[in-house]
């Protein structure tokens, strides 16, 4: 695993614990020598993530459409910053570069790129880790949500499994680094 795409906030959210576990991500990713792909913004909680891995030396890859370049203020000073000419374009290239996906407290934009992505791995377009940090139980109401989709049998548990979930980075990391992909199999199940 060389690169994690995070998904996260342009705002920097309610709670100090968002901005803080965004700073400590970064942290344990360049402690792991991982590189960064994210949205590229300078702001928010996507702001302090990438300048958490930029000041330990690591390697930090922005994926901005060219739309959002000035209303999300685009990152000044990263090792790469890719712009794009839509979301679409945007996401595909996020999943070309990374080798896992984590999700960390954020609004519309982060659930649906995070579920995209999970989708893309429930269908096996890829086999890659994807897990939520629930920093501060933010996931907690969406776990109860995924956990109903599976009582009512629109979401095989298999497909549910898939999902990795932890309240800290380190275990985050740790966890995508011993990944193992399970068999499954959209139309059936677990294979």
């Amino acid at each position: 695993m060389k690169r994690i795409c995070i998904f996260c906030g342009s705002s920097p959210g309610r709670k100090k614990a968002y901005t803080e576990a965004a700073k400590e991500t970064g942290r344990v990713l360049a402690e792991n020598g991982l590189g960064l792909v994210y949205g590229g913004a300078g702001i928010g909680t996507m702001g302090a993530l990438a300048d958490s891995v930029l000041s330990r030396g690591g390697d930090v890859t922005g994926v901005m459409p060219r739309l959002l370049v000035e209303k999300e203020v685009a990152h000044k000073g990263l090792s790469d910053q890719r712009i794009v000419d839509s979301m679409h374009e945007r996401k595909q290239l996020m999943a070309d570069l990374a080798d896992g996906f984590i999700a960390m407290p954020g609004g519309l934009g982060t659930f649906e790129e995070f579920f995209e992505i999970l989708t893309w791995a429930q269908l096996g377009m890829h086999n890659k880790p994807c897990g939520l940090l629930n920093t501060d139980g933010y996931y907690n109401e969406l776990l109860n949500f995924l956990d109903f989709a599976v009582t009512e049998e629109f979401v095989h548990p298999a497909w549910r499994s898939m999902i990795l979930i932890h309240d800290t980075p380190a275990d985050m990391i740790d966890a995508m680094l011993t990944h193992h992909p399970p068999a499954v199999d959209k139309w059936g199940g677990a294979r």
